[in-house]
């Protein structure tokens, strides 16, 4: 089972951007995090980060008929980015979508998410937590679906 971990713009300044907002653990270390929970899940991971919607798209074109699932925190693109949210759908893959702010309880702009709707969840407000909690999410969940 191979999961798909994708950030968008900002991400890569975790760790130096609003720590009282975003926490101190810079993206590195919240992806070896990850690579650990996934470890102890028997599940592949691939981290991809861009400040850019194209990049994102791209990546999601090249990989996704090799992947089982989605984790993406798409920092401001959540708010906007509709050719990511088309190739995510294109994807055909189930999502989880992640915010390690709680973006329901920021600024009116921040609330919007193109993702929500084609997502099969939204964990916000968690910090790094998120990621591992939708990492198990989409294990047991692509585990329940082959299983079916």
């Amino acid at each position: 089972m191979k999961i798909l971990i994708i950030n968008g713009p900002n991400l890569n300044n975790l760790g130096r951007r609003d720590l009282g907002l975003y926490g101190t653990k810079s993206l590195a270390d919240v992806e070896a995090l990850i690579r650990d929970k996934a470890t102890a899940l028997e599940t592949d991971v691939d981290f991809f980060q861009s400040n850019h919607e194209g990049a994102i798209v791209d990546y999601l074109q090249s990989v996704a008929q090799d992947a089982d699932g989605i984790a993406i925190n798409a920092g401001a693109l959540t708010h906007y980015g509709l050719s990511m949210r088309d190739a995510l759908i294109d994807s055909r893959l189930p999502i989880v979508e992640v915010h390690l702010s709680n973006i329901h309880a920021r600024d009116k702009f921040r609330q919007r998410s193109v993702i929500s709707d084609i997502a099969i969840g939204q964990i916000a407000g968690l910090s790094w937590h998120g990621y591992l909690f939708a990492l198990e999410y989409l294990a047991k969940e692509i585990a329940d679906r082959t299983a079916r």
